[in-house]
């Protein structure tokens, strides 16, 4: 059972686990950057918050407790509590580290990251509502821009359609036209044969007559 043993287990004793993570605290305090295993510096970013918070109060008793968590370095406490009470984290609530992921470690392929202190200023919300505003004025004119040209596009697609129906319309009214001029043509020359047909009886009674007279 693990009781009363808080924390991950990091392949060493008690002791070592302490010393080795008091190490840690105070490379990132002087270097604001170390290389670690991810383990480590998921370890020690609540120490290094709660320094932080200490040097945020700036009393006397959170020195005396910061000076005990680093092991005794009181050079190393008083440049800490300096930078923060010359403005260093002062509008950041929290969340005082970062951790980026490197990849595994050949070897042994442990996962390693780069633990930095995180110093760039906080944006209010103030603040980013009119970037937030100027990117969508931004975006605003390609998206008007992209809508007018679906919208051309649309409307050729249309007067494509209606150049085909008109072409086709006028092909069927053609084929019409000409099956009317054949039907013409083809009862011009029946109604030709039939006075043909006619004029041959006419002149076959005719003749038919005279033979009778004679």
């Amino acid at each position: 059972m693990r009781h009363y043993k808080k924390g991950r287990k990091l392949g060493t004793d008690t002791s070592h686990t302490k010393a080795m993570k008091r190490s840690l605290v105070i490379a990132l305090l002087l270097n604001d950057r170390i290389k670690t295993i991810e383990s480590r510096a998921k370890e020690i970013r609540p120490d290094v918050d709660k320094i932080i918070t200490w040097a945020k109060k700036g009393d006397l008793h959170s020195r005396r407790l910061a000076i005990a968590a680093l092991g005794g370095d009181k050079e190393l406490v008083r440049e800490v509590f300096e930078k923060v009470a010359q403005g260093m984290f002062q509008d950041r609530p929290g969340g005082y580290t970062r951790i980026m992921k490197l990849g595994p470690r050949k070897g042994d392929r442990a996962p390693m990251v780069i633990m930095e202190m995180v110093t760039e200023p906080v944006k209010s919300k103030e603040e980013a509502k009119p970037a937030a505003k100027k990117a969508a004025k931004k975006a605003a004119p390609k998206k008007v821009e992209k809508a007018d040209e679906a919208k051309e596009a649309a409307e050729d697609l249309k007067a494509t359609e209606e150049a085909i129906v008109a072409e086709a319309e006028a092909s069927v009214e053609a084929a019409d036209a000409e099956g009317k001029v054949e039907e013409a043509v083809e009862a011009a020359e029946t109604s030709a044969e039939a006075e043909e047909a006619v004029a041959a009886a006419d002149k076959a009674e005719a003749a038919a007559e005279e033979k009778k007279a004679e």
